[in-house]
């Protein structure tokens, strides 16, 4: 991997230059059938719940509306129910065997996202108030923890061999993901945090449940752990890629397409990756953003600050070259994900639509 100097003698990876083209139609026609196959036994599992925890989570899918109507909500991009059933596929077994993976999976990624929102003060998803925001922080905090619980049982209740081995890889992620968190949160209160620090958080953060949803339908299909290490291996770098993609969203993405408000990782100090590279750079906007930074980790009025504010900040990243690094940061993982996926042996098709899917990751707009 060829690197850069940044400050502090760190050394910044280097990446290709251009995006890649994506086959929308094929990617969204993946993504379709990992929603269509997955959702029902998903509503299955959450009619599970004691209520009222089986609408709240109902509310957080967008099943339902916060007045309980039915509703046709955002329910999620499904990367990672797709990715489970082309995972059972790329084993030799057909997609069906990947379903209950994809339900476990997708569980707990959406545990994650009930908790962050509460921990973040996220008041928007979706375009929807959280469920923090319209059901209190107890239940979204309990919806959560039963979403996990469910996860799990729904792996367990296969009993077969394939399915605890399943589970084993599915807490692994889970208790990585939380590292993530507790990486992430602790990150907020620092001054300074270095490019690697960043990349390990997000690579349990992001890249633990997105290795997990890559490797689990091989696992249920029967595949050896040097298969299902191996796509867990794209996973994490195409994990690497989608977080570098959301850092920037976060920053510059368009509130309509994001659902988030603007300036969205600066309004809750997180230490993303623009931010890190930024201060990582060296020069004189660097400096004036460290300085702003330390600043408002100071201030009791961060809270008010204007737009202009935060659009200065946003300025100053872009211009000491954190918007460019993590652009190029996030080609290079999809660059090395790509080559994980060389390692296995697997039908071509089912390759083909893996690298459509790393593709569509690197040029989202939400």
């Amino acid at each position: 991997m060829r690197t850069t100097s940044g400050t502090r003698g760190e050394k910044v990876p280097t990446a290709p230059s251009a995006n890649p083209a994506v086959d929308t139609e094929a990617v969204t026609a993946l993504l379709e059938r990992g929603r269509t196959m997955s959702t029902p036994v998903l509503r299955a599992a959450v009619d599970r719940l004691a209520p009222p925890m089986d609408t709240v989570a109902a509310y957080h899918f967008g099943w339902i509306d916060a007045h309980g109507r039915p509703a046709d909500g955002d329910g999620g991009k499904a990367v990672r129910p797709a990715l489970a059933l082309l995972s059972a596929e790329a084993a030799g077994a057909a997609p069906e065997v990947g379903i209950p993976g994809a339900v476990a999976v997708e569980l707990v990624h959406n545990f994650s996202l009930l908790h962050d929102d509460l921990m973040d003060g996220d008041e928007q998803r979706r375009h929807r108030d959280t469920v923090w925001k319209v059901h209190g922080p107890a239940q979204a905090i309990l919806v959560g923890d039963a979403l996990f619980a469910l996860a799990n049982e729904i792996l367990l209740e296969l009993g077969t061999v394939e399915a605890g081995r399943a589970t084993r890889r599915l807490t692994t992620a889970t208790r990585r993901l939380i590292d993530g968190q507790a990486q992430d949160i602790s990150y907020e209160h620092r001054e300074r945090v270095t490019v690697e620090e960043c990349l390990e958080m997000e690579g349990n953060k992001t890249g633990a449940l997105l290795a997990c949803a890559v490797s689990i339908g091989a696992v249920l299909g029967g595949a050896d752990d040097r298969t299902a290490d191996t796509l867990e291996a794209y996973g994490h770098h195409l994990g690497l890629a989608f977080q570098a993609v959301d850092d920037l969203l976060g920053i510059w993405g368009d509130p309509e397409a994001t659902g988030k408000q603007t300036w969205s990782d600066l309004r809750q100090r997180k230490k993303s990756l623009p931010v890190v590279a930024a201060l990582a750079a060296g020069g004189s906007a660097s400096q004036r953003l460290g300085e702003l930074l330390a600043a408002d980790a100071k201030s009791n009025d961060f809270d008010s600050f204007s737009e202009e504010e935060f659009a200065a900040r946003a300025a100053l990243i872009e211009e000491a070259g954190g918007r460019d690094w993590t652009s190029q940061e996030a080609r290079r993982q999809h660059a090395v994900a790509l080559e994980a996926l060389d390692r296995v042996d697997m039908p071509e098709h089912v390759r083909a639509q893996l690298v459509a899917l790393a593709d569509f990751v690197v040029v989202r707009k939400r």
